[in-house]
């Protein structure tokens, strides 16, 4: 990465995750991160890390390259107004975590033309596990690569156009409470067929991994690793066609499409 200092504006759970994450990745030093909490002394423990705890945005920005935007949604314009005069088009890059505010939103409060990113993550990446959309309409090539440099230390990247990220929302950040409720559901069937809780959650946990990692590592197509496991007339394949008949793959179609209209406030 070319540019060294990063600063992020908003120390909750999403901002102290990006900063606790390329720590621990070594991906840059603790020092040359700043973040910002009113009330800092929520952040002792990352100031014990080495990193740079303040609640002057203008101070953390000035000294940075790179400013995260981590702060709820009803703070961001008031926050864009406060750093915008020290915003500098040749030195800095904008990269925005906040929910629902697109990249022309936040250029129209800062009335100047600076390299902005809009960026998905979901709640993995407290374990550097995220799956990240990232877009951008005004950055250049080697700019996107520093963004995905970044977030590709707390889990993968894809870069989308802007118009897909209420759907990446639903699929990647609501995808991970449709996984919980499969190893949820899986779990209760371990239970039923025998093991005790605890046992039943970490196999199908650690077997939802497994499968995940198989897609990851070999860049197959799920049906190829289904194939592998399924014999004729065998237990896989009658569990798998029982779920079908029950509406297995079409509910979680349909709920993946319903997350996407009340996202997009689309009605029937």
């Amino acid at each position: 990465m070319t540019r060294k200092n990063i600063a992020i504006l908003g120390g909750g759970n999403i901002g102290t995750s990006i900063a606790e994450g390329l720590i621990k990745t070594e991906f840059i030093s603790p020092e040359s991160i700043t973040i910002t909490r009113r009330k800092t002394h929520l952040l002792d423990y990352l100031a014990e890390k080495g990193l740079v705890v303040t609640n002057n945005n203008i101070e953390a920005v000035e000294n940075s390259d790179i400013v995260i935007l981590a702060v709820q949604p009803k703070q961001l314009s008031d926050i864009l107004t406060e750093i915008r005069s020290i915003l500098d088009p040749d030195r800095h890059i904008l990269a925005s975590v906040v929910t629902g505010v697109s990249i022309q939103e936040i250029l129209q409060d800062l009335d100047k033309d600076i390299s902005t990113f809009r960026v998905m993550p979901n709640t993995a990446i407290a374990i550097q596990q995220s799956m990240t959309c990232i877009a951008t309409q005004n950055a250049t090539e080697l700019e996107t690569q520093i963004i995905m440099d970044i977030f590709n230390k707390l889990g993968e990247t894809a870069v989308i156009e802007e118009e897909l990220m209420a759907s990446s929302t639903v699929l990647g950040a609501c995808g991970i409470a449709y996984s919980l409720r499969f190893i949820r559901a899986a779990s209760q069937g371990g239970i039923e067929i025998g093991f005790d809780s605890d046992i039943a959650q970490l196999i199908a946990a650690q077997t939802v991994k497994g499968a995940a990692s198989l897609l990851l590592e070999n860049s197959n197509h799920p049906e190829e690793e289904i194939d592998k496991v399924t014999t004729p007339r065998g237990c896989t394949i009658a569990g798998l066609n029982e779920m079908e008949h029950q509406g297995f793959s079409s509910a979680l179609i349909k709920g993946v499409i319903t997350s996407f209209k009340r996202i997009s406030n689309i009605t029937d």
